[in-house]
């Protein structure tokens, strides 16, 4: 896969990066809020101008100098988004003036050697937009004024000229690359292990719950292949979701792992498995994504025996009885144990995902297990199953043609699956069957 040309786009806290990230995609890719700071983690995303695609990546907003613990974070990862990217896209505010910690930046980016261009945003008329002058003083090239907001001023200039020298879009399809969903609670451990996949701080760690609040996608190449990892906020009940920011992180989280391919739910070994962690493992099933029990610090379990993972293996099966079709591995962010079998898992159970099985093949198993373990007769009436199709794939759907649905019970569709699994695998994968009603008439 080509790789795209990056933009980054920076600026200090609240002056509009987020939203003219949302106006350049078209959709809510981005936290917005008034609060400065909201977006504290470098988020790429795929633009396309006039024919060009490119990634942009929308950076925290950096204070040069800052001694808080995030913000010193923040503007780690806004250095290393400049480090990356071939260009660079300023954003100041028009309204509120230069502000002094713009020079401080200008002079930051002068110093990268990048082509850098001065986006004065938040001018919504033509009255405004002459105090583009003022900016002239950061000597880091023409301002151009332009309203993220709403849409107006020169944001169609300004990304000609950011899109000057890119080459228009191949169209021929690409590879799939599989995509993996990093989710849990907070502080299971997500970004140290995004961190530890790609060997570099991609994502803002600390003790602070809930330092994730974006979804960050991030493209890493293991044994050749490209996967693309998705870093999602940590998920909490929603009685603890008591400020807007937050909330619509969680759903951006729910929204990523509707967009993947496959989960990896992060459990903490030193805590075991939680409510939260349930529900969340619901929310993946739901969506029909393929499906990994990732166990976390691992390296913190005191008294490791030879069968110390069979004893955990065999309590998550207690406590979740409805995920033993998700495979399990035991790892550590900190050590990197085991950690790269996250992609060697994650190829297998995408596998099974887009699996198929011949209608032949399907119906003859099914023929079997009905034969081997007829349903019991309700009021006289006995299910019957005529046909089986495989509907579709992601998640592989089966549809049973019966002469009754209301004879089909819940008990039975659970055998159903499991002979499902035993004779084709569809490990990692939920399985959902759905049933049609045909009479014995309509077959013949």
């Amino acid at each position: 896969m080509k790789r795209k040309p990056i933009v980054a786009i920076v600026g200090r806290p609240n002056v509009g990066k987020s939203t003219f990230v949302n106006r350049l995609t078209g959709n809510r890719n981005s936290i917005v809020d008034d609060l400065p700071g909201v977006t504290r983690d470098r988020i790429y995303f795929d633009v396309e101008w006039q024919g060009k695609e490119f990634t942009c990546i929308d950076t925290g907003g950096i204070i040069p100098g800052d001694e808080d613990e995030i913000m010193v974070s923040i503007f780690d990862q806004a250095k290393i988004a400049t480090e990356e990217a071939e260009k660079i896209i300023f954003l100041v505010d028009g309204q509120e003036g230069i502000n002094p910690v713009d020079y401080d930046i200008a002079n930051i980016l002068r110093k990268s050697g990048k082509p850098v261009f001065l986006a004065v945003n938040k001018l919504d008329n033509p009255q405004s937009m002459l105090m583009t002058s003022d900016f002239y003083a950061l000597a880091i090239g023409e301002p151009l004024a332009i309203s993220a907001l709403h849409g107006s001023g020169g944001v169609g200039d300004l990304l000609d000229l950011v899109t000057e020298g890119f080459e228009r879009s191949d169209e021929s399809e690409e590879e799939h690359n599989i995509k993996i969903a990093i989710v849990g609670r907070p502080n299971a451990g997500k970004s140290s292990i995004v961190n530890s996949l790609l060997n570099e701080k991609r994502v803002i760690v600390s003790d602070i719950s809930g330092t994730t609040r974006d979804s960050i996608d991030s493209v890493v190449t293991y044994n050749d292949e490209e996967f693309v990892i998705i870093d999602t906020a940590g998920i909490r009940k929603k009685s603890k979701v008591d400020w807007g920011v937050e909330k619509f992180a969680v759903d951006r989280a729910i929204h990523s792992i509707r967009d993947c391919d496959v989960a990896v739910l992060v459990l903490d070994a030193t805590e075991g498995i939680s409510d939260q962690d349930k529900k969340i493992a619901s929310i993946v099933t739901e969506a029909g994504k393929g499906l990994i029990i990732a166990v976390n610090k691992w390296d913190l379990v005191e008294d490791k025996k030879s069968n110390t993972i069979n004893k955990f293996d065999k309590k998550l099966e207690n406590d979740i009885p409805f995920l033993e079709f998700a495979p399990k591995i035991f790892i550590s962010a900190v050590t990197k144990q085991r950690l790269n079998t996250i992609f060697d898992k994650a190829k297998e159970v995408y596998a099974q995902c887009i699996k198929r099985v011949s209608t032949g093949l399907l119906n003859k198993v099914i023929k079997e297990a009905y034969a081997l373990n007829p349903p019991t007769s309700m009021k006289g009436k006995r299910l019957k199953i005529m046909y089986v199709t495989q509907a579709k794939t992601q998640p592989p759907t089966f549809v049973l043609f019966t002469n009754n649905g209301n004879l089909l019970k819940d008990h039975y569709k659970r055998y159903i699956e499991n002979k499902l699994r035993e004779a084709f695998g569809f490990f990692g994968t939920p399985i959902k069957i759905a049933v049609r009603e045909r009479s014995e008439k309509e077959k013949r």
